[in-house]
């Protein structure tokens, strides 16, 4: 029985229906042959009921469709090849191409990188699968192989950068477990980099794994451990990250006071300007306007009738390109205008984050909106 592919089928709300039609709208844009819609209809039946096993040519249509990797998918874990008994030279070899890792080698890895996170940001991270995990994969292998710090450390760096980068997609699409194991390697890789700000990023980040499995406290105390590791050091846009993540997580676990000094700390350390991202740290976005949302968000979890008013000047001046966290903002407003009673305004927000979180195909931010639906 394929539970995996059940999982997230069911993840996304989708119907046996909805991935038939899902799967034959892949088809067109991609020209590729499926077989016809009652043969699909069978197939997804018995591919979930472990009567037909999943052909690798639907499975890669399936990995994009829903965001999931193929062990994920199929319910089975990933086969390591295991060296043989005499593999030094097999050894030497991989050791050999790890040092032969020039700059411009770790400078490409941080290039695809960049990429990804731009494709994510307007697109989803579901479409990402495969390209994510072969990039990773990559990274790893260059990272195991590599033997001297001069190679090793800037190798680490990339591999911090982008294993942060997929398990934030990860969240999204409602693999959690794999979002944990990314995170963690973010985290090995930061302490080889001897990086302290992507460490302390990875833990601000992962902490959000514990609030959403409903541990806010506990992701409060991770996050704060992250302010200490960074110690005296890393750049203002970071910190700033850093306290407003603290005072969401101190918002959900019903810690209001503590809530509102992070949200002060965060206004104290952001460098004035429109400028959002950190020349230091590319994987951080922040500036005032994000803030603002951020302030709005904290609000409307603490039921504070000021959120609405922060939530509107940061979608004045969102970027058209952030649509997931566009699906985010308008999710904060209709959170914002329940607590206020504001039922219209709450459906017509929701309405419009149901659109954007579909062309990303989000399950966090879907999850989100159900949860606010079911209020209405």
């Amino acid at each position: 029985m394929s539970t995996g592919l059940r999982s997230a089928r069911t993840a996304r709300g989708w119907s046996q229906e909805r991935l038939v039609r899902e799967i034959e709208r892949y088809a067109r844009q991609h020209v590729t042959d499926v077989a016809s819609t009652a043969s699909l209809r069978v197939y997804v039946s018995e591919w979930e009921n472990g009567k037909r096993k999943i052909s690798d040519h639907y499975a890669a249509i399936l990995r994009q469709l829903l965001g999931v990797t193929d062990a994920e998918l199929r319910g089975a874990p990933a086969v390591v090849a295991l060296p043989a008994a005499d593999g030094y030279d097999d050894l030497l070899s991989r050791i050999d191409s790890a040092s032969s890792v020039s700059a411009s080698m770790v400078k490409a890895f941080n290039d695809q990188t960049e990429l990804l996170r731009t494709m994510d940001r307007q697109l989803g991270a579901a479409n990402l699968v495969d390209q994510m995990t072969g990039h990773l994969s990559a990274l790893e292998e260059a990272l195991n192989f590599a033997v001297l710090p001069s190679v090793r450390r800037p190798l680490a760096l990339a591999l911090a950068g982008a294993s942060t980068l997929a398990a934030w997609q990860a969240i999204d699409v409602g693999a959690v477990e794999r979002a944990w194991r990314h995170y963690e390697l973010a985290k090995r890789a930061a302490r080889d980099a001897e990086e302290p700000m992507y460490l302390a990023h990875a833990m601000g980040e992962q902490a959000y794994v514990l609030c959403e499995a409903g541990r806010p406290a506990l992701g409060v105390e991770l996050i704060r451990d992250a302010q200490r590791v960074l110690g005296q050091g890393g750049s203002p846009r970071l910190w700033a990250w850093l306290h407003a993540a603290e005072a969401e997580l101190c918002a959900h676990a019903e810690m209001a006071d503590d809530a509102r000094r992070a949200l002060d700390a965060a206004m104290d350390e952001i460098p004035p300007g429109p400028e959002d991202r950190d020349p230091d740290m590319l994987s951080i976005f922040v500036n005032g306007s994000h803030l603002a949302r951020w302030r709005g968000n904290v609000l409307s979890i603490l039921g504070d009738d000021d959120a609405v008013t922060s939530l509107y000047g940061a979608l004045e001046v969102a970027d058209p390109t952030f649509v997931r966290a566009r699906a985010g903002l308008h999710t904060d407003l209709a959170h914002a205008h329940l607590t206020r009673a504001e039922y219209d305004e709450a459906k017509n927000h929701l309405r419009q984050a149901r659109l954007l979180a579909s062309r990303t195909g989000s399950v966090r931010q879907r999850r989100r909106i159900d949860l606010l639906s079911a209020r209405l």
